[in-house]
């Protein structure tokens, strides 16, 4: 038959009840002729258990000292639960094989707690896959040049899975969680949220990056590069579905060409609470200030998301940005402690309580009034737009987080979202 590579989450091994229905799962998968690949996660909380035992003893974690045993300490979650569902399938009669990331090898460069997959070796895989045995292979992790463990970041267990499936070259990577597939946006915020059968590369990439907790930014980024069937699908289902029936339940993650994909204008919301906006007012308007201000942020590790530079006014301008609501405080220092007395600017001023509402859609390329439909609706809700950012099959935009569930609800119906595609 295929090679198959499954993914399981956190919660889908969350308990040893939990883990033998996967072993049985994966055993049903094994029987009907497939060879299968294995990419567990730690069992759920227990990544934030050890963490929280470091942070105990170091409470400095922050310090890149830490990172090396960090990276050992937290890899060892993945470990547990590998070698258990290893136990369990062969509890169920299927001969079965665990390995830690160092063991396959996932080689990785040298950024302990969020490093990069640089290649994987499949020889020791696919010789035992060959003999007849599922190969379960830790998540999250690998190994560099040096021979020290590294983590790839939360939910790097996903960029496992694609990593593997793109090594092995395999016919489609499943990724097994708690949820049965992507959806128009959040059924917590907008019950009339659908889910789609299929969306593109390109929509879930924009959806991943835009705050959609559904898959890892990275794994989708892997899986456009590499060609990689996704699907998405749950955990929770009765492992002795039928495996037709299961094989092409959730949404399939697959290419825009697909003859199969929904032809909607936009295909979900997305959104995204942990955002803060800052603004450095009076700045001279003068070659090199975003530089000056960007620049001094990226180097202290901090991520921008959302720009915009207002109109000169006598000399003077506006910039603002936003970053992670984790990094207001830090951004804020930085500023006030160093770039404002070298850029000669008046104030800083923030707003941590704000948010990110998004459309998202390849139709939007084709179809033309698209944004403003988008700014018509929110104007007719009363929300203001603080913040506007566009890409080719994305628009963005800025508003209090106060208003950020009447956005989604009011988008999703004024893009009929809540109808089956034709």
């Amino acid at each position: 038959m295929a090679l198959i590579v499954h993914k399981y989450g956190g919660t889908s091994m969350g308990s040893t009840e939990r883990i033998r229905n996967v072993a049985k799962r994966v055993a049903k998968w094994v029987r009907a002729g497939h060879q299968m690949v294995v990419v567990p996660s730690a069992m759920s909380g227990e990544t934030n258990r050890l963490l929280g035992l470091a942070k105990e003893l170091a409470p400095s974690q922050a310090s890149a000292a830490y990172g090396r045993e960090l990276d050992m300490l937290a890899a060892t979650g993945e470990q547990a639960s590998s070698a258990l569902l290893a136990l369990a399938l062969q509890a169920e009669g299927v001969e079965a094989v665990s390995y830690a990331g160092w063991q396959v090898q996932v080689l990785t460069d040298s950024s302990y707690t969020k490093a990069r997959i640089e290649h994987i070796d499949d020889k020791r895989v696919r010789a035992d896959l060959d003999a007849g045995k599922v190969v379960v292979i830790t998540g999250f992790q690998g190994v560099d040049d040096a021979g020290n463990i590294t983590t790839l970041g939360r939910g790097g267990s996903d960029t496992s899975a694609v990593a593997v499936a793109a090594a092995l070259k395999a016919a489609e990577c499943l990724i097994y969680t708690d949820v049965d597939g992507v959806y128009t946006t959040d059924p917590r915020v907008e019950p009339d949220a659908r889910r789609l059968k299929t969306v593109s590369f390109e929509e879930m990439l924009e959806m991943a990056s835009l705050g959609s907790k559904v898959l890892q930014i990275r794994s989708v980024e892997f899986a456009g590069k590499y060609k990689v069937p996704l699907r998405v699908l749950s955990s929770f289902t009765p492992w002795d579905i039928d495996i037709q029936e299961e094989a092409s339940s959730g949404t399939l993650i697959t290419f825009e060409e697909d003859e199969n994909m929904e032809q909607a204008v936009v295909s979900g919301i997305a959104f995204n609470r942990d955002e803060a906006k800052i603004s450095v007012l009076g700045v001279p308007d003068k070659p090199g200030i975003a530089y000056q201000i960007l620049g001094a942020v990226a180097d202290a590790n901090i991520e921008v998301d959302v720009i915009i530079q207002n109109l000169s006014k006598n000399g003077m301008t506006d910039f603002s940005f936003t970053v992670h609501r984790n990094d207001y405080n830090k951004t804020i220092d930085l500023l006030n402690g160093k770039v404002l007395p070298e850029l000669g600017a008046s104030t800083v001023e923030g707003d941590a309580k704000i948010c990110k509402v998004s459309i998202v859609g390849i139709g939007m390329r084709s179809h033309v009034g698209v944004a403003s439909k988008m700014f018509r609706v929110l104007s007719e809700e009363g929300i203001n737009i603080q913040m506007i950012s566009t890409s080719e099959i994305k628009t963005s935009v800025v508003i209090d987080e106060k208003y950020m569930e009447l956005a989604v609800r009011a988008l999703h119906k004024a893009f009929d979202l809540d109808q089956n595609a034709a």
